[in-house]
């Protein structure tokens, strides 16, 4: 019998898997915020494209939290795309206990074009600017 050949078994190249952060402000460009990534050659993991946005309200948003928790724990780094919500706050201070690299990019001008930029430019979200120098 031949063994079986699809396109997909050679493409195996290693490349770093990296957690896309963003506000749920922005859950509607999460695409183009995966098509960023994969244009520098890593591969995101968005958890809107896991799980929708709290899968839909079909479970617990705590079982969804735990999963994107652990999800975020075995990618190799961290970007954050836009404004600093809670929830992406959270996944930052996570991230840096585990002391691997962060980086930070705003899409304020999407689709047109998405731009690293420093901590000391973040855009913190309405009441979160407090925990600006804790990142």
């Amino acid at each position: 019998m031949d063994e079986f050949n699809h396109v997909a078994k050679n493409l195996q190249e290693e490349k770093k898997i990296v957690f896309t952060a963003l506000s749920c402000k922005n859950f509607h460009q999460r695409m183009l915020i995966c098509k960023h990534a994969f244009e520098q050659g890593v591969i995101p993991i968005n958890p809107f494209n896991l799980f929708g946005y709290y899968l839909y309200e079909l479970v617990d948003r705590d079982l969804v939290r735990n999963a994107n928790n652990n999800i975020l724990k075995r990618c190799d780094e961290l970007w954050v795309y836009g404004e600093i919500s809670d929830g992406v706050l959270a996944e930052i201070q996570m991230f840096e206990k585990l002391d691997k690299p962060i980086r930070f990019f705003d899409i304020s001008n999407l689709p047109k074009e998405i731009k690293e930029i420093s901590k000391d430019e973040l855009i913190f979200e309405e009441g979160l600017e407090k925990y600006k120098d804790s990142i």
